[in-house]
């Protein structure tokens, strides 16, 4: 099932604001409803099947009126059809059932950003490695970079694993699928255990950073704007 990606659809507008900021301005608000729509939906967590009806309830009516109005554009020849932004309404309508398949089927994406930031992470690895020393040490880096990004994705705290997976290195050598982004909280000691191992740990270690350490690791919000 072919699903082209609404926002691309909308740039071809956004990039045109500075030039048509009254005609774009129309399409880009009704499409911003349309992913306030989907964002709700994701925070509520909504299954595939119930975000269907939803998006067809609050969805629909904005894309019709959207139709109706490029339409209506061409129709009374209010935008040159050869100018940037005939174009762009030309393309939006040409496409316009690929566009908008979430209203129709169930599962359907509003876009395609998810798979697009997944390829940018693998081409940009893919950069990266060309200036490690070895051939070894970006085998490494990948695969720090897919632990990284599958922990990402499945919502964790990437610092926080990491930090486990270092702590607890004999138990994910000995079962490593219990020490997944998503199982490994499962088999961890109690947080004051850990505390007081980690603690030791920097201590042995001498380090200046030990009390800094700690407290960062305490403050959830600050570890995640530091990855």
């Amino acid at each position: 099932m072919r699903c082209h990606c609404l926002a691309h659809g909308r740039r071809q507008f956004s990039d045109l604001e500075d030039v048509f900021p009254k005609e774009c301005q129309v399409v880009i608000e009704a499409l911003k409803q349309v992913f306030d729509h989907d964002d709700e939906a994701r925070d509520q967590q909504m299954s595939p099947a119930k975000r269907l009806p939803s998006h067809q309830s609050h969805s629909q009516p904005l894309l019709d009126a959207l139709k109706r109005w490029l339409q209506k554009q061409l129709d009374d020849h209010l935008v040159e059809p050869n100018s940037a932004l005939g174009k762009a309404i030309f393309s939006m309508q040409g496409h316009g059932e690929t566009l908008t398949r979430f209203l129709s089927i169930v599962g359907a994406p509003v876009d395609n950003n998810l798979g697009e930031s997944a390829l940018k992470l693998c081409i940009r690895q893919r950069k990266n490695s060309l200036f490690f020393v070895t051939e070894h040490s970006a085998d490494i880096a990948s695969v720090l970079t897919s632990l990284i990004a599958t922990c990402l994705h499945a919502g964790g705290n990437v610092l926080e694993y990491l930090v486990a997976l270092q702590e607890h290195r004999a138990e994910v050598f000995a079962e490593p699928a219990a020490w997944l982004p998503w199982t490994y909280q499962a088999h961890l000691a109690p947080p004051s255990a850990t505390r007081r191992q980690s603690a030791a740990m920097w201590a042995c270690s001498g380090s200046p950073c030990h009390s800094t350490m700690l407290s960062s690791r305490a403050d959830r919000g600050t570890r995640v704007s530091a990855v």
